[in-house]
């Protein structure tokens, strides 16, 4: 994330259907200036930005929580969220603390529902919101070669 593609970010779409899906990236990227645990990261494809996602994964928890994950609505369904999400999945597991991924989403949004499971998140229900909440565990890291 710089600061010479923030107004990139901040002008990612979704489709009209997908509106009450996730937060305005413009709200994510200022919740992120405040919140020091918040990890935004941009999407690209080749030189292009087409998502935008945050996380966050607090030294003093085994647990990190991916909160905003977005892919403009021209960039859709052309496997740029599974690439996204194995990236970022790669580098939380590189910090070495984290055992184990949460996500929530809209029950009703079988997209990301679908990539979840692909990539290995199990569902253990609604959270106060009535979001739906997903949990991957990662496996055990071994130096030993």
């Amino acid at each position: 994330m710089t600061e010479a593609n923030r107004a990139l970010v901040a002008a990612l779409e979704l489709a009209p259907d997908q509106m009450d899906f996730v937060a305005g990236n413009a709200d994510s990227l200022e919740e992120a200036e405040t919140d020091e645990d918040a990890r935004p990261r941009v999407v690209m494809a080749g030189d292009r930005v087409v998502g935008f996602l945050m996380y966050e994964a607090p030294r003093d928890d085994d647990e990190a929580r991916i909160y905003r994950f977005m892919i403009d609505r021209a960039s859709q369904g052309r496997g740029y969220g599974k690439a996204a999400l194995r990236e970022v999945l790669d580098e939380i597991k590189g910090l070495g603390h984290v055992s184990h991924v949460s996500i929530c989403y809209e029950p009703d949004n079988e997209a990301a529902r679908s990539l979840y499971r692909a990539a290995g998140f199990v569902e253990e229900g609604l959270d106060e919101d009535g979001e739906m909440i997903a949990d991957l565990a990662l496996a055990a890291r071994t130096d030993d070669p």
